[in-house]
């Protein structure tokens, strides 16, 4: 494939987060950059975060790699150790199974940011969601609860599959870092996500 002609690729605008897990994320939207290259083994995002967004609930991946470089804007990456401004040529990245929860947050009350995510492909991976009580399941598809039970399905925003977007989990959940329950999730599948 040759150029891409960016302007031409839809936005995907919010999250396929459970109600109110997805309401820091109503101000994102991604490009889907790898998908346009059809690219198969990682993922290219194109990341805007308006004034007061999130990237994500803040989380990890036991399978997944993430890397983020800022283009535009000051952002603040929030992880286990606290939280620290990225400004524009500054990146940072969340090797597989690092248990270290991370997302972004663009503070400004101006200016949108502008980020390039790049992750790795994996058809199955687990997400933990360190401060609130949810996983992602990419054996059943499904947000849950730590104990084990689902999340409904959104009905007007697809929720995430593995990295064609960002995603990923057993089918066992996590009751704390580090440990995950012998119960399994046990009802219906949400729709597949379009991103974290």
């Amino acid at each position: 494939m040759g150029k891409i002609d960016v302007s031409k690729l839809k936005k995907r605008t919010g999250s396929g987060y459970p109600s109110p897990f997805d309401e820091p994320m109503r101000g994102r939207s991604r490009q889907r950059l790898g998908d346009a290259a059809g690219l198969t083994q990682f993922g290219v995002n194109l990341l805007v975060l308006e004034p007061g967004a999130w990237s994500s609930q803040r989380h990890w991946h036991e399978n997944e790699d993430e890397f983020v470089f800022v283009l535009s804007g000051d952002i603040a990456l929030v992880t286990d150790a606290g939280e620290e401004v990225m400004r524009p040529g500054d990146c940072a990245g969340f090797a597989k199974g690092s248990r270290d929860g991370h997302h972004l947050i663009n503070r400004s009350k101006s200016k949108a940011a502008v980020c390039l995510e790049v992750g790795t492909r994996c058809d199955v991976d687990y997400v933990d969601y360190p401060d609130i009580d949810m996983i992602f399941d990419s054996k059943v598809d499904a947000y849950a609860h730590r104990d084990g039970t689902l999340y409904p399905p959104k009905a007007t925003a697809p929720a995430p599959k593995s990295r064609t977007a960002t995603a990923g989990a057993r089918s066992k959940v996590a009751v704390s870092a580090g440990k995950r329950p012998a119960k399994k999730l046990t009802t219906g599948k949400a729709p597949r996500r379009s991103g974290r």
